[in-house]
């Protein structure tokens, strides 16, 4: 978490993931650079640093989509949560493939120029006013000085600095760079015709993605409505503890308020914010494991009687008082601050 900020430490799981993240990554540029020289029209010819560059550039933009889409899959299906656990790993990754294609974009097109390469980048082609012969470069270099950005603080070390709205807000700044990139390809692949397809299929990858968040958001609004509740003397209901799944929680959304995850561990029955202090994560969909929710993104621990990590790490997370009133659990509608004991409900043995 954020204690001590050692190195990464590796373990199977992450090995495994890397693998096959960095084998994908292996066998596209592989694939685009043999079918590319296989199928140039006849009397073109693409310098092999042109396939390259074109390959790290095309495979990093798939890489991000690909990341940017685990997030509303995850909320749309718990077979791809395990997707989440090393997601930044897909990300600073993204950023390693933009730096080797901007590197050779500028030392192949500007390298040899007489003007400074930044300036022969910026400058070379003024045509703004128009789609055709847009140039596409500055969207490109706008697009790789936010994931300069983010992949500089990408390390927790910088989610604790900043503190977690602020990482979140440079980190949901993903969304422009990818829409930057999409006009980077689209514009750029319109130059050339034997490029459309690319432009195609990227702004179709686009658009797929716009329609998962778009599902995502329409299952939030639902849930939302359906656990709506307007406080009673300041207290909401929460259902009948048999409503709770054991090891689960079930969400209370006060009006215009943060959602509340209410758990059951056995037959103690607890309440806490259901955002999670690493990247307001949704605890309320993690489980309880040893006394301690789990959050289903990257695994941070809080115990349910406190919202306290376990030692030694020390983040903590809003409780909410609990009640049982005629069968009903009841929770208060205004939380305690971070950290603070809250005496769960414990129910009889023969409770269902």
């Amino acid at each position: 978490m954020t204690v001590g900020y050692q190195a990464v430490q590796w373990n199977r799981f992450k090995l495994i993931y890397d693998v096959i993240l960095w084998f994908g990554m292996a066998a596209m540029i592989a694939v685009f650079i043999s079918v590319t020289a296989m199928t140039q029209p006849e009397g073109e010819s693409y310098h092999p640093v042109q396939l390259v560059l074109r390959a790290f550039g095309l495979t990093a933009i798939v890489l991000l989509f690909i990341t940017l889409s685990i997030g509303p899959l995850a909320r749309l299906s718990d077979r791809f949560k395990p997707l989440l656990y090393n997601r930044r790993h897909m990300g600073v990754t993204v950023f390693f493939l933009a730096l080797i294609h901007a590197s050779l974009v500028v030392v192949w097109y500007h390298g040899f120029s007489d003007t400074n390469i930044f300036v022969s980048l910026l400058s070379t082609n003024p045509n703004y006013d128009r789609i055709y012969g847009f140039p596409f470069e500055a969207l490109g270099l706008g697009a790789f000085l936010i994931l300069f950005v983010m992949a500089a603080t990408s390390h927790d070390f910088w989610l604790d600095l900043l503190s977690a709205p602020v990482w979140k807000f440079i980190h949901m700044l993903v969304y422009p760079a990818y829409a930057l990139l999409v006009g980077h390809l689209a514009l750029g692949a319109l130059q050339e015709e034997t490029l459309l397809l690319s432009a195609y299929a990227v702004s179709g990858a686009a658009f797929s993605l716009i329609c998962l968040h778009l599902a995502v958001g329409w299952k939030e609004l639902r849930a939302d409505r359906q656990a709506d509740r307007k406080p009673e003397d300041g207290w909401l209901d929460a259902g009948a503890p048999d409503d709770i799944p054991d090891g689960r929680a079930v969400i209370v959304a006060p009006e215009g308020g943060e959602r509340i995850a209410v758990f059951r561990d056995g037959n103690q029955i607890a309440a806490l914010s259901s955002v999670c202090r690493h990247q307001n994560g949704p605890l309320g969909e993690g489980h309880v494991r040893d006394g301690c929710v789990v959050c289903p993104w990257h695994g941070w621990e809080y115990r349910l009687e406190d919202g306290r990590a376990p030692a030694p790490f020390t983040e903590k997370i809003a409780t909410y008082p609990v009640r049982l009133v005629d069968g009903r659990v009841q929770v208060r509608a205004e939380g305690l601050p971070p950290g603070t004991r809250s005496e769960p409900i414990t129910l009889s043995e023969d409770a269902p």
